[in-house]
């Protein structure tokens, strides 16, 4: 395996190439990240964003293009016509088709010269297109040793497919150039969650089995697929968000404290939890995963229809909204500690959560019915609002001995002046930097997909009619019963 290059303190000057420029990604997320991260001071001088995407339009036309989404995006005191000069002169923009190669000879013409500068490739593109622009590039010189490439999920639909996507663009980079993105690890709530493991001594000795009863992590949208169907169907919920968002959450998790902060170390402990992960094969798909679409209901006070009423969804399809399911780990730290894991479209609350419950005192001296028994647990919020909790039971005021749980809150906002940073800034900046800490490994995807593989294969071998649940809804009833035949309840239904 390579070892990462060495951090520099602060970015370089940069070229940044955006494949698919004019997506929902790049206009919505990369474009304002990194308007931010200029008016922070990161986008160094003589750097260059180049937008790429295969819409014949002028550069005037893009400008005009990404500063509607800017606009939208941004907060309004963060946006002025000086400030958007500024960023503009930053910005070119060049038609290339990604299937030719002749278009890519436009991108050498531009790039002329400039060899000796940090070269980024964003491919916010299909996955179907990572090694045609990869070849592409390479073949017209493009790839240097200062040349990184980030790739955005899904990669691949399964291990073998995402297998001939690293062998395609392994050929061309290597490993340290390769910087396979999930958003969420950039989130500065998953930043504190490896501070608060790895940064206090207060957690360690509790963070184990005997000590923690059980994990859950709820990843909720309240958005449906939003006229994106048709790829929608061909992903999934499980390919979409366990395989990636969910799964990295449960190794920062679970991992063992690395040796240093060296990238390769932390990477190397999240590998590991993904290999002891306990495989769920025919025998317990049935009983360990839930899977569901969503049907017509209401959101936000507002009737939405059905996911097979979705434009581009077809009617007879089996394509998963919803997952919940049981994770085990089978090492000295974790066993018998269950991992309950859930996501869904169209759910009563657009929410990301972590609840890691504790076990209950060995002997209680609070006997008697006015007495909460509940458990402590430490609550994780990603979003909407980013917290982290600790509820521990408290004497309630009175002349007799009640207990009530309160909640001791870290206080992200106010303890510090700065102001968060959005998980895009910080990923692209990282790139720049060539801080390869919050990327997967090659072998980590593979065995997200090893672990991934067999439930699908499951799923389909048992061609058990998928369910259902209202839109609006927390997800089907069968979501409940899988956690409560193990004697405890998501966090909403507590």
């Amino acid at each position: 395996m390579d070892k990462a290059q060495p951090l520099t303190g602060q970015p370089a000057s940069f070229d940044m190439l955006l494949f698919g420029a004019t997506g929902d990604l790049a206009l919505r997320k990369l474009v304002p990240a990194l308007y931010r991260r200029h008016l922070a001071g990161q986008v160094v001088a003589g750097s260059r964003i180049l937008g790429v995407a295969r819409t014949s339009q002028t550069r005037e036309a893009y400008l005009a293009q990404i500063e509607e989404t800017c606009r939208k995006y941004l907060r309004a005191e963060e946006f002025t016509a000086e400030r958007w000069t500024s960023f503009a002169a930053l910005i070119d923009y060049v038609t290339v088709d990604a299937t030719q190669i002749q278009d890519f000879h436009k991108l050498a013409a531009v790039l002329s010269g400039r060899d000796d500068v940090v070269r980024v490739i964003f491919l916010s593109t299909a996955p179907s297109l990572f090694t045609q622009i990869c070849n592409h590039l390479a073949a017209v010189g493009l790839v240097t040793p200062k040349t990184r490439v980030v790739l955005e999920k899904p990669l691949g639909q399964d291990r073998a497919s995402a297998e001939a996507i690293n062998q395609s663009v392994g050929a061309i980079f290597r490993e340290h150039q390769i910087y396979r993105i999930d958003h969420y690890l950039g989130k500065e709530t998953v930043q504190n969650l490896i501070a608060l493991r790895f940064g206090n001594t207060l957690f360690e000795p509790l963070w184990r089995r005997g000590r923690i009863r059980h994990v859950q992590i709820t990843v909720a949208e309240q958005l449906g697929v939003e006229g994106r169907g048709q790829f929608y169907d061909q992903t999934g919920a499980l390919r979409d968000m366990v395989q990636s968002h969910l799964l990295q959450l449960v190794c920062i998790l679970a991992m063992e404290p690395p040796a240093s902060s060296d990238p390769n170390a932390v990477r190397d402990e999240k590998l590991k939890v993904l290999r002891a992960l306990r495989p769920i094969t025919d025998r317990d798909v049935q009983t360990k995963t839930v899977r569901a679409q969503y049907r017509a209901g209401a959101s936000n006070g507002q009737a939405v229809p059905g996911y097979l009423d979705e434009a581009g969804v077809p009617a007879d399809t089996t394509t998963e909204t919803f997952v919940a399911l049981k994770a085990e780990i089978d090492t000295w730290r974790w066993a018998g500690v269950p991992f309950y894991l859930r996501t869904g479209k169209r759910l009563a609350e657009r929410l990301t959560e972590i609840v890691v419950t504790l076990e209950d005192v060995p002997h209680s001296i609070f006997e008697g019915p006015s007495s909460d028994r509940s458990p402590n647990r430490l609550v994780i919020r990603l979003q909407p609002q980013e917290s982290i909790t600790l509820s521990i039971l408290a004497k309630q005021p009175g002349e007799t001995m009640r207990l009530k749980p309160v909640n001791l809150a870290l206080d992200l906002a106010g303890s510090f002046k700065e102001k968060p940073v959005d998980a895009y800034e910080r990923l692209l900046m990282d790139v720049v930097k060539g801080n390869l800490t919050l990327f997967m490994r090659r072998d980590e995807l593979d065995a997200a997909w090893r672990w991934i593989d067999p439930i699908r294969e499951g799923w389909a071998r048992n061609d058990e009619k998928i369910k259902s649940y209202v839109s609006g809804s927390w997800g089907p009833a069968a979501s409940s019963a899988l956690i409560s035949r193990d004697g405890f309840a998501w966090q909403d239904e507590s």
